[in-house]
């Protein structure tokens, strides 16, 4: 229990006489195997994935992932090695919610919904543990659980930040996708640095006793985040000893501790609180069991014959498969922000000449975002280096060396762009700008990097720019926006290995590139529209709470190169007992000339609430493929559940309802050109709690 894996901390011993091994618990899997020694695929930082909109996307991707984790894993052990990220239980996936648009681990998020974040999550958990009767291909850790959204450093650090959140705020934001991710079948949950109302979430008894296994009836195991049990004491100040510290965690909820290299932690005080009587015998059986149970499922107790993961060799890390599966995924994430007078795709480029310049445009180690597998150099392509596979003249200038851009030649960018025919500039925020333990201070695009892109827009004298974004945080990109010399902006958040061939063939509309990604978190217009980030309050914050003012791009948004048409939506029944479900069906055309995807979205607005609830909430979400001048019938089910308001409990009310369908939110001020439909219906009968139905 007190060898969760960080450094000195792990592996868990091996236990001889009854011919148990070592195991190190300390993997990170979030999209790819990430920090593990040798190469692994890199797939897009999960921000990209979320903006796929795809839960098949994410299956698959987990799969792979756990399919690499698992191959080196039997390579570690037949080698003896037991030291960190050579296990297979992944701290991964990232549930935390994107509350606030300058939190540096806004990128390993699903974005700013709880219910696209649940539906990705399920589909993460059932990717990464896989399908077979018997065994997991490797176990999956939700985190960081609970309410724990930033800050990392300002203006204040999350070692000892104490999030004072309202029952409503927990119930409805930051919970529910925790609990999918238990209903998938997550084998453990990772407890938060910070404090709830106070109690700190490692040794917070209401969350990991009586929601996670009172309620949710969670059986897996809780590790602790890294540190976050001595913080308990050396941060918070909640307990004076580690012995106390250890009382109050194990019994609270805590199985595991993951600390700091520490080898005398404070769980290696378990056996004084035993002996005191502070713990039972009981406790550390029903604190153990978990942990045993799932290296049982992962097959380390059974003959190897039996099991078909142990079979896996490192001949697929880095298959064909896997790096196909890479572009895609890259290629799914692009968000199309904006394409004036049809800027994208490009047409013919033989002979042409293309300039790419920016601190994005050849620095590989910028592309990938924070917990990225390290890919064999030879399958990482830049934007540079993708565009030079295309039959075209490609200059480069960087501008500035690295993202924060505080040194910057203008000659450079100038003479590069100067004559060109197509301008690509690559800026955004990278890893020196956010990421963990880094908040970002502003929205501004960093250092000098907006003047890099008005000299490029001057040099390049009429010809179309392309300004390419590599961020999680959402960017003040306004000017780009609102200036016609800026023809189309694509949001690429950080895709990794593939980037610039995923790029090239996105520019070009190549057969399935043609971009439909999604904003999955909203892009403010200013700071003056976003809450403190220490105030965990979701009043004006995210698309379920926003404020009046429109932001510069809302959640779900994002442009295509070809155009849809929405009718037909339909209701059934159009009045709906208390407990029932509802069916909804949509016709959705492509009228353009270009095959493409659309992700379709359902919205839910309660008319009559008699507590507060989002101003409407994404209830349904498809992305499906169109053929250029076909259609398709879309059928959806919206869930009792999913019309439940938070009054201490779930609770179902009669009323009336309308459902929204289309490719956006409704009445956004930024939008694509398709309508969004609206149908009303309502529910009859008397309040009751849900569990009841």
């Amino acid at each position: 229990m007190a060898r969760g894996g960080a450094l000195g901390n792990g592996p868990a011993p091996p236990i001889p006489r009854l011919g148990i091994g070592p195991y190190n618990w300390n993997t990170e899997c979030l999209r790819g195997d990430a920090e593990a020694p040798g190469w692994a695929t890199a797939f897009p930082q999960a921000l990209g994935l979320a903006a796929a909109f795809s839960p098949e996307l994410v299956y698959r991707v987990a799969n792979a992932t756990a399919t690499e984790v698992r191959a080196k894993h039997n390579s570690f052990v037949a080698a003896g090695r037991y030291d960190d990220h050579t296990g297979l239980s992944c701290f991964s996936p990232v549930l935390n919610i994107m509350r606030h648009p300058l939190w540096g681990r806004n990128q390993e998020t699903y974005g700013e919904d709880p219910y696209l974040t649940a539906e990705l999550a399920t589909s993460f958990v059932q990717g990464l543990q896989g399908q077979h009767p018997r065994y997991i291909k490797a176990s999956t850790g939700c985190k960081h659980f609970s309410v724990h959204g930033g800050p990392e450093n300002i203006p204040v650090s999350r070692l000892s930040f104490d999030a004072k959140v309202l029952e409503r705020d927990w119930h409805t934001t930051f919970l529910p996708q925790f609990q999918a991710c238990v209903r998938a079948g997550s084998y453990s949950v990772m407890c938060s640095y910070n404090r709830i109302n106070g109690v700190p979430a490692c040794a917070n008894k209401k969350l990991l006793t009586d929601i996670l296994r009172g309620e949710w009836g969670f059986d897996g195991y809780v590790v602790s985040d890294e540190g976050a049990v001595e913080l308990i004491l050396l941060g918070h100040r909640y307990t004076h000893t580690f012995l106390e510290t250890a009382i109050a965690s194990v019994n609270a909820g805590l199985n595991l501790e993951l600390s700091y290299g520490m080898r005398n932690n404070v769980f290696m005080r378990i056996p004084e609180a035993l002996a005191m009587g502070n713990i039972t015998l009981e406790m550390l059986r029903d604190r153990v069991r978990p942990l045993f149970y799932t290296r049982l499922r992962l097959g380390e107790f059974d003959p190897p014959a039996m099991n078909p993961y142990s079979a896996l060799e490192l001949s697929v890390v880095q298959s064909p498969e896997h790096r196909n599966l890479s572009l895609e995924a890259a290629i799914k994430s692009f968000v199309l922000l904006k394409n004036q007078r049809d800027t994208l795709p490009l047409r013919e480029l033989h002979g042409k000449r293309l300039a790419v310049v920016g601190p994005f445009a050849d620095n590989p180690r910028v592309l990938f975002g924070d917990y990225a597998p390290v890919p064999e150099p030879q399958y990482i392509y830049t934007p540079r280096r993708g565009l030079q596979t295309l039959p075209a003249n490609v200059s480069f200038a960087a501008g500035c060396r690295e993202p924060r851009c505080w040194v910057y030649s203008r000659g450079e960018v100038e003479n590069a762009v100067r004559g060109a025919d197509v301008v690509l500039v690559c800026l955004g925020t990278g890893i020196d700008v956010e990421m963990e333990a880094r908040d970002r201070k502003d929205l501004s695009l960093p250092g000098h990097q907006l003047q890099l892109l008005q000299d490029a827009v001057r040099a390049a004298a009429g010809h179309p720019v392309i300004l390419l974004l590599f961020n999680a945080g959402p960017l003040d990109v306004s000017w780009a926006q609102l200036h016609d010399g800026v023809g189309a902006i694509l949001a690429c958040f950080f895709p990794a290995q593939a980037t610039g061939l995923a790029i090239a063939s996105v520019l070009l509309g190549k057969q399935g590139a043609s971009p439909a990604g999604r904003l999955p978190a909203t892009w403010p217009a200013g700071m003056h529209q976003v809450p403190p980030m220490e105030n965990y309050t979701m009043e004006g914050r995210t698309y379920r709470y926003y404020g009046q003012e429109a932001p510069l791009y809302p959640f779900g948004y994002g442009l295509s190169y070809t155009t849809f048409h929405y009718r037909d939506l339909v209701l059934s029944p159009p009045v709906l007992p208390i407990c029932a479900n509802l069916s909804v069906s949509v016709v959705l055309e492509n009228t353009g000339p270009r095959d493409s995807e659309e992700v379709v979205q359902l919205y839910l607005r309660w008319e009559q609430p008699s507590v507060p609830v989002p101003r409407w909430q994404l209830v349904a979400f498809r992305r499906v493929a169109v053929p250029a001048g076909g259609a398709t019938k879309l059928s959806f089910g919206v869930m009792a559940a999913q019309r439940a308001v938070w009054m201490q409990q779930w609770q179902l009310e009669p009323g009336a309802f309308t459902l929204f369908a289309g490719g956006q939110q409704p009445g956004q001020q930024t939008r694509a050109p398709s309508e969004v439909l609206s149908a009303k219906f309502s529910v009859s009968g008397a309040a009751r709690a849900l569990h009841s139905c």
